[in-house]
């Protein structure tokens, strides 16, 4: 059986299916030894998730969940309890997204984002407040965006129900410190997955290609090293705090590839 630093946790993931989510339960089950909770509305892919990663020696169960139906979510929630009992980490990462003009939103995918985005993160959050009071000990990662710092064309619900989603994590921190909880946020550059791959065409992946200093997407597995780390003991000082995983996108201003191979201007 897989040990490790979370071996008597139980983590909590949601849009955990695939991409980004389904590396973070894996990182938690195989590499932390926690007992995770694979949250998706996608069952099928729910638990083929699950299966894999008890294939590779994790502890993993899949619960089928729409986090967009916000009326119901509440009574819904306790289902996520089942497996292995009430979450110690929640990692809020399911998100859904779309590219549209902003003054043709339309307003029932701008609800339905910020339902995704932002309502349920809020709720799953106080859902497991009281228990994880109880025990001392909890941590909070929310899987926000560049999106939410930045501006982008098209991103009009995404970047800002991230930019919320960054505000939210901020409340939450300050409030539930003095428990043993943190709260922090992971603010992902492009990273290179299946959703990404469905949004981004050419003309978008070569303008990040030059716009992100590293020259790349990022991985589901550099995103999923920085929620491991939020979630540790080395980062138990550390809350209310945003963390970009970007190839230094936020960090760069005016980036001119090969300047300094051009012949200095003359006055």
């Amino acid at each position: 059986m897989t040990t490790g630093a979370h071996a008597t946790r139980v983590a909590l993931v949601t849009g955990a299916a695939s991409g980004i989510g389904r590396q973070i339960a894996e990182h938690f089950a195989c590499g932390q030894g926690a007992s995770v909770v694979i949250a998706d509305r996608d069952a099928d892919g729910a638990a083929a998730a699950a299966r894999e990663i008890v294939a590779l020696g994790g502890r993993a169960q899949a619960v089928a969940i729409d986090l967009a139906a916000t009326d119901t979510l509440p009574q819904a929630l306790p289902a996520l309890a089942a497996p292995f009992g009430a979450p110690d980490i929640l990692v809020n990462n399911a998100g859904i997204a779309a590219t549209i003009p902003a003054a043709a939103y339309p307003l029932e995918h701008w609800q339905a984002t910020l339902a995704v985005n932002l309502t349920a993160p809020m709720l799953l959050t106080q859902w497991l407040l009281p228990t994880m009071r109880d025990r001392g000990w909890g941590r909070v990662v929310n899987i926000a965006s560049i999106s939410g710092v930045r501006a982008g064309t098209g991103r009009l619900a995404y970047g800002t129900s991230k930019a919320a989603l960054i505000a939210l994590t901020k409340q939450f921190a300050i409030e539930v410190a003095e428990w043993g909880i943190t709260v922090n946020a992971i603010a992902p550059g492009p990273v290179d997955t299946p959703l990404v791959r469905r949004l981004h065409g050419s003309a978008t992946r070569s303008a990040y290609s030059d716009m992100v200093p590293m020259r790349r997407y990022g991985t589901p597995s550099d995103i999923a090293d920085a929620v491991v780390f939020l979630a540790s003991e080395q980062a138990a000082y550390i809350t209310g705090h945003t963390l970009a995983v970007d190839g230094g996108f936020l960090a760069s201003g005016v980036m001119v590839r090969d300047l300094f191979d051009q012949k200095p201007a003359q006055d």
